[in-house]
């Protein structure tokens, strides 16, 4: 395929206020502002890697609504299906943990103009036409009822249409409840081809995880996660499931990798091993799903596909913000095995 295909994301997109480097919440005079948001920061890699990406939300007509949208457009990402209307941007407050320390988030979205969404501002039959693909996150649904029907209307429409559908399960507990993410995400991925996760994600939202694995402590088991694709797979009979594997060491510095499993073979992949040493990891998933998109759009092999999400994503870490503002030729020169960060002359 070409990369000027069409691909559409649809979700919130938010103010995001945080303190200047590594200051808490309780120390900061001035916040720095930023836009992101899930499906959002996903837009904004494949717009990067040269396809056609359409970010659909719905956000206020006054200066604040506005500004998010033109940090859309500044990276190339095609803003006509957002709706206008509504009163508030979501906001969202991120103190930047260190070392031992946290980094933490603290929402301010309740009744923004995306959570009081209608299904009736959203033409899907129209947003839809000559779509490639579609991704959305579990973030959405969890913004309220309106939201969760608009997703499920949006993963049916796609279904209909024969456009494949990928979905992060993101789960955040601030949003909703376990028991109200699986009951919305059951019926959702019902539609989806590729879901991707987290270590954490498919434990919250459907109660399955890897045997002899502690999420806290860092320690995977390869065989454990496999056994959650399969299982995911047995559910919903994804294509394909992706599941991303962070080693915590603390704050600043992690190890990343991940596996994709295919559905039909049931056979793994597991990408390499990064160290990383965290600037900001914000969007670290979604720059994940933004990478793997691509590549499966690309016709790329299950091997190459992991190993291009995944060091899309290792360089997400080291860029400020919420967007992975990254080429497809920068990200191949990495998975390709140059890490060493020397300066490019």
């Amino acid at each position: 395929m070409s990369n000027k295909d069409k691909v559409v994301t649809f979700g919130e997109l938010m103010l995001r206020l945080a303190p200047e480097g590594y200051l808490r919440f309780v120390q900061a005079d001035r916040f720095g502002a930023t836009y992101g948001g899930g499906e959002a920061n996903v837009a904004v890699s494949l717009a990067n890697y040269g396809h056609d990406a359409h970010f659909v939300t719905k956000l206020p007509v006054h200066e604040i609504g506005q500004a998010a949208v033109n940090s859309l457009r500044k990276y190339g990402v095609n803003t006509e299906d957002i709706v206008r209307g509504g009163d508030r941007v979501g906001i969202y407050f991120l103190e930047k943990g260190a070392s031992q320390r946290p980094s933490k988030v603290i929402y301010d979205r309740a009744n923004s103009a995306m959570a009081l969404a209608d299904p009736a501002d959203f033409n899907w039959d129209e947003i839809l036409k000559d779509v490639k693909w579609f991704h959305t996150t579990g973030i959405t649904p969890a913004l309220g009822d309106n939201a969760a029907a608009i997703t499920l209307e949006a993963v049916k429409k796609c279904q209909e249409k024969g456009i494949p559908v990928s979905i992060d399960l993101n789960y955040r507990n601030k949003l909703w409840t376990k028991a109200k993410a699986n009951e919305v995400m059951s019926e959702i991925c019902k539609y989806v081809n590729v879901c991707i996760a987290n270590e954490e994600d498919a434990k919250d939202v459907f109660g399955i995880e890897a045997e002899n694995t502690d999420i806290t402590s860092g320690a995977l088991n390869h065989e454990g996660y496999i056994d959650v694709a399969k299982k995911l797979k047995d559910q919903f009979g994804f294509d394909k499931v992706a599941i991303t594997l962070r080693e915590s060491i603390n704050a600043n510095r992690n190890l990343w990798s991940a596996m994709l499993f295919d559905g039909k073979t049931e056979t793994p992949v597991f990408s390499k091993k990064y160290d990383l040493n965290i600037v900001d990891r914000v969007g670290g998933g979604d720059s994940f799903g933004g990478g793997l998109i691509h590549a499966l759009m690309s016709d790329f092999d299950d091997q190459k596909a992991i190993e291009f999400a995944v060091a899309a994503s290792a360089l997400k870490h080291s860029i400020e913000g919420d967007y992975n503002l990254v080429s497809e030729d920068e990200v191949l020169k990495l998975a390709g095995g140059d890490g060493s960060g020397r300066v490019q002359r």
